[in-house]
């Protein structure tokens, strides 16, 4: 998946980088509402984890502006206000979760989860297609009575497949799914975690199907 990370400390937005990244997380990151606003003009994200107080205005603001114009990625704040009745207006304003600052990382990882979660329309963590099913929170497959271990890149990679089975996805899709602005990839990155997913797939009734030319879908037989 690919993160908007708006946030100004920059020792702070550095650790949530490392930190969603081992993830398999690509994560972009701005240091203020204009660059954020850059960001989102050029790229699609499907999460945006957002802070309040910012160089250049207030992450309320653009939370409501946001939601103002029909944008429906999800949005995870990350404040320092602690009150009842703070959360409550940030919940209400549009906010799909909130993290308290300082916050553990196992936290936020956690909200991320459960928010992509709610995105995707259920509560429910396995998923399943054809004979397969997936378990994000494990980093696993299961095939029958055989379980399969799946590295990072490997699990968002089935993440997005997932998300729309028989849809196309471009490399160039994917790749901006998979990874940040800042990450130096090629075409053939994809194609190799591409390779990875599919060794992962033999003996089930799901695979990745390549339509030559113009990306790849997951399918069955």
């Amino acid at each position: 998946m690919r993160f908007l990370l708006i946030e100004d400390n920059a020792d702070l937005a550095r650790s949530v980088q490392t930190r969603l990244s081992l993830d398999g997380h690509g994560v972009d990151w701005a240091a203020s509402l204009s660059q954020a606003e850059d960001h989102l003009a050029t790229a699609g994200y499907d999460l945006i984890l957002l802070d309040i107080m910012l160089p250049d205005g207030d992450g309320r603001d653009f939370l409501s502006a946001h939601r103002r114009a029909r944008r429906d990625t999800p949005v995870i704040v990350m404040t320092a206000r602690s009150a009842v009745t703070d959360r409550v207006a940030l919940l209400d304003t549009g906010a799909d979760d909130y993290v308290t600052k300082p916050f553990d990382f196992s936290e936020l990882e956690a909200r991320v989860r459960a928010v992509l979660r709610r995105r995707a329309g259920s509560a429910q963590t396995l998923q399943s297609f054809a004979d397969l099913t997936f378990d994000p929170l494990g980093a696993k497959i299961s095939v029958g009575s055989q379980s399969r271990e799946l590295r990072s890149r490997e699990l968002r990679l089935l993440e997005v497949l997932l998300s729309a089975p028989e849809r196309i996805f471009s490399k160039g899709q994917l790749c901006d799914r998979l990874f940040s602005a800042t990450e130096a990839v090629t075409d053939n990155a994809i194609e190799v975690y591409v390779g990875r997913l599919r060794r992962k797939l033999e003996g089930s009734r799901a695979r990745i199907e390549t339509v030559r030319g113009v990306g790849y879908r997951l399918t069955q037989t």
